[in-house]
Parts: structure tokens; sequence; C-alpha cells
């Protein structure tokens, strides 16, 4: 019934039937999520997970894994691209240490939510242990539980961490059973020989985990504890009925990991671009999901989500404020 309200409010506003495309799509799911035809947004919020790989140390990046600690420094400072789209757009945002191979000096507004300093080689051994694992989930569940009590309807993750499009690539090959090559992309901007390299080091981690089955057995084994934060962060959010903005590449993985748990969590996502990593539309093509916008991005941090936010407004707000062909006493077609 709700399904069927919604569309008929959609139709009537003044317009051609399907005039506003993809916002049209957009408007109907906030309202199937929020159970009415007036949905609004709260309190819209962007947690920044960042974490270390282990298996950065095979050269599978271009750049040093250092990076990831400077780099949290710099979302703490305000100056990196996320903190510039949030703040145009009103987000609140939040960073978390999941698992960065750095020791933060006292009072910084970082989330301490670290495991461990940094994931292990799996290379070697698997990324995490079981109880590291749970743990991880806990922990990303815990975030969003707090974000929770400020009203907060509507979330968006981001991440941080040099190496984790190869874990995300791993993950992927493994969850749809496709070959790693065709999982594989430049990441922070490999060259050739670098991706051939990247390539290589991938193959041979996927060879040595055979019996890696299931969706939670892959996370773990190839994933990065800012990834399985953002899993539990997302689990978290269903459970509370938020809207999940889903950004880039490695937060669709993350998104594919959960759906493959959970079917239905794919209700509340919000797919908010493609990415230029090579893998991620073939990702989004197999969970069958369109994505707003296509900029040609591949930063993470949740920047596709905090500069898709403006178009998700833009949907409720026609939804709620358009007026319909009887209100605005124009004629509709025959």
């Amino acid at each position: 019934m709700l399904a069927q309200q919604l569309q008929h409010t959609i139709d009537f506003k003044t317009k051609p039937l399907g005039a506003l495309g993809h916002l049209e799509y957009l408007a109907h799911k906030i309202g199937m999520v929020q159970k009415t035809v007036s949905p609004k947004l709260y309190n819209p919020h962007m947690v920044v997970f960042a974490a270390d790989h282990g298996i950065a140390a095979s050269g599978v990046s271009a750049y040093p894994q250092e990076v990831t600690y400077q780099m949290v420094m710099n979302f703490l400072g305000g100056g990196a691209a996320i903190n510039v789209f949030c703040k145009q757009h009103d987000i609140a945002i939040k960073i978390v240490d999941a698992g960065v191979n750095f020791d933060f000096p006292e009072g910084l507004e970082l989330i301490d939510k670290k495991v461990r300093k940094s994931s292990r080689n799996m290379l070697e051994e698997p990324a995490m242990t079981a109880e590291e694992y749970q743990k991880a989930l806990e922990n990303g569940k815990s975030v969003v539980s707090e974000i929770v009590k400020t009203g907060s309807n509507i979330i968006g993750f981001g991440e941080m961490g040099i190496g984790n499009t190869s874990a995300s690539s791993l993950m992927m090959s493994k969850l749809f059973d496709l070959p790693v090559v065709s999982c594989v992309g430049r990441g922070t901007g490999l060259d050739d020989t670098q991706l051939l390299h990247k390539i290589q080091i991938l193959s041979e981690a996927i060879e040595k985990y055979p019996d890696v089955r299931t969706a939670d057995e892959i996370a773990q084994t190839f994933g990065g504890l800012e990834i399985v934060q953002m899993m539990g962060a997302m689990e978290e959010a269903y459970q509370q009925n938020m809207l999940i903005m889903v950004d880039g590449f490695i937060a669709s993985v993350a998104a594919a990991t959960v759906w493959k748990k959970n079917p239905q969590i794919m209700d509340n996502f919000i797919f908010c671009h493609v990415s230029d990593e090579n893998a991620h539309q073939k990702l989004l093509e197999l969970l069958g999901q369109k994505a707003l916008l296509n900029l040609n991005l591949r930063l993470g941090e949740g920047t596709g989500c905090a500069l898709a936010y403006p178009l998700i407004q833009s949907a409720v707000n026609f939804l709620n404020e358009m007026s319909s062909f009887e209100d605005a006493h124009v004629s509709n077609k025959e």
C-alpha cells in the first residue's frame, strides 16, 4: 500500500511522468525505508574508519604505509577533501582509529577503536584472528550506536588505509567467485609494472586460502580492520533503520559482504558514486545497483557520499515540497 501511495505521489507532481529520473527512484526508496510519503533527513553524519594493512609491506600501493596516520592527522586538522565537502553540506564528521599502525597523542578528536596496530599480513596468516574480527565488528557497531543518540537518520562511511584496495579486491574475488585479475585496479595510482606486481601478490594471497567460503571467513581472512568496522557500522545502521550512503569501491565491498550475510540490508543502501577503480562498476552491476554520480573519483574518505548528499536531499525535498497537478491547478495529460 505504501509503495503505491509513494508512486502515486511521485507520479502526480507537476512534471511529465518519470521526468526526474533516478531522483524518483531515490525518493521512493527513502519513503519505503522511513515508511512514510513525507520522509525527512536529520543530522547527517560521515564516519571515516582508518587502519593499516599487513599486506602493504609487499609493495601493493604507490604510497608508503605512514600515509595512513598522516592522513588521519589531516582529517583531524580539517584539511582533507572529505572535511571540505562535509563542511560545505553541513554533515557532521567523525574519524575512527580502527587499527592504524601509530600511537596517536592524547587529546585529539579521534574515536579510539583500535583493535591492533594494522591487520596481519595475509600472505603469512589471515588478516585477523576470529577474536579480532568479532571485536572489529562490535567496534563499528558501537560507533553508530553513539551517533544514533544525536537523532541522525542518514549516515555515510569512508575509509583510509594504505593497501585497502588490495584487501577489497581479494574480498570481491572470493565473494563472487571471480578471477583476481578482474577485481584489481590501480588503487593510489600504480603504473603498469606496479599493477602487475600487485596482481601477482594478490594471486598468491588468494591461492593460500582455498577453503575460505562464507562472508565472515572472507572478511576475516582478506579484509582490513577499517573495512570490517565499516561492515559492523553498516549492520548497526540498518538495525537502527538509517539510510546508509555507500561511497566507492572499498565501501561497496563492505556493503556487498554484509549483503551476503543479510540481503535485506540493500533496502537501506544508497550507492553514491561509481569510482574510477577498475572493478567498481562491475561490482555495482553484480549487486544490481546504479550509483548517483560518476565523477571519476578514486579518493575514498567518503567523498562520494558527501558530494551525493545534496541529491539525496533534493529527492526528499521534491517529494515533500513540489506541487501536485491538482494543488497547482495545472492540467495533467489526458
